[in-house]
């Protein structure tokens, strides 16, 4: 009868221990901040809206806009706003999306080969760009001036 006992108040005092370590962790999923006021930066939202202080529209934090920057690789040369995954017309103005500046400059380290119609797609090696079937040329290196 004393094991029982014993046996009871130990998986009891271990359930009330789990219990309140896991109390005391937060969930930073449920709680993201995605708006910020740009002037005070302790005034969070997790919608757009204006700030409760000065009220300036609150803008997104800047963990949001680098994800929005790596998910987006095109761009409108004169609306920064407009951001596209895929190739296309800025739907403001018409003009066609170019790459990102940082989509630029991983098309310089990555690949050897670039399609001449799609500079977004690179290969290590020569074949036909899956996008228009176009052979893919070989990339022209930049030539670095020593001063």
């Amino acid at each position: 009868m004393k094991k029982l006992i014993v046996l009871i108040v130990s998986v009891t005092i271990s359930f009330v221990s789990f219990a309140q370590e896991k109390a005391g962790k937060k969930d930073t999923i449920a709680h993201a901040i995605l708006y910020a006021c740009p002037m005070h930066p302790d005034v969070t939202s997790d919608k757009p809206g204006t700030c409760a202080k000065c009220g300036m529209d609150l803008t997104l934090s800047s963990k949001e806009k680098m994800k929005k920057e790596v998910v987006k690789n095109y761009t409108c040369p004169v609306h920064a706003d407009v951001l596209a995954k895929e190739a296309g017309k800025c739907p403001k103005c018409g003009k066609d999306l170019i790459l990102s500046p940082k989509e630029k400059m991983k098309m310089e380290v990555v690949g050897k080969y670039i399609c001449p119609m799609h500079p977004d797609v690179t290969s290590e090696k020569p074949g036909k760009c899956p996008k228009c079937g176009m052979d893919m040329s070989k990339k022209k290196e930049k030539i670095q001036k020593n001063r």
